[in-house]
């Protein structure tokens, strides 16, 4: 083994919303040094951090041209009690999974796709 993995970055114009929309659908604890590069800690030492980057476009998704490049699974008990909470948080609905299985498809405020899996 070469190293670990430290954290997970996401770019995002607004690195302080992002991580609270983060924040409220996973908990953890934020640490928002300078605003500019916002880091959400979970209570495993887990670490999502958001990078200011001010021409950040979300990714085209659904484009067959496209890529969502990266995307977060997020497993969840019920995912209808689940899907209205995200949505509450300004999480958007995409559609569901390419399979039709056990998965929905969102955005979040920034525009980068994550999933609800169950």
């Amino acid at each position: 083994m070469i190293g670990s993995l430290r954290s997970v970055v996401l770019d995002t114009r607004d690195p302080s919303g992002l991580a609270s929309f983060y924040q409220a659908v996973l908990g953890g604890d934020v640490d928002a040094g300078d605003g500019t590069f916002v880091v959400l800690t979970n209570s495993t030492g887990r670490r999502l951090a958001f990078q200011l980057a001010p021409e950040h476009e979300p990714p085209r998704f659904p484009d067959p041209r496209g890529s969502q490049q990266f995307h977060l699974d997020i497993e969840v008990a019920d995912v209808d009690e689940a899907e209205p909470k995200v949505l509450a948080h300004g999480a958007s609905r995409v559609g569901d999974g390419v399979d039709g299985g056990d998965v929905r498809v969102y955005r979040d405020p920034a525009g980068h796709t994550f999933c609800l899996v169950w």
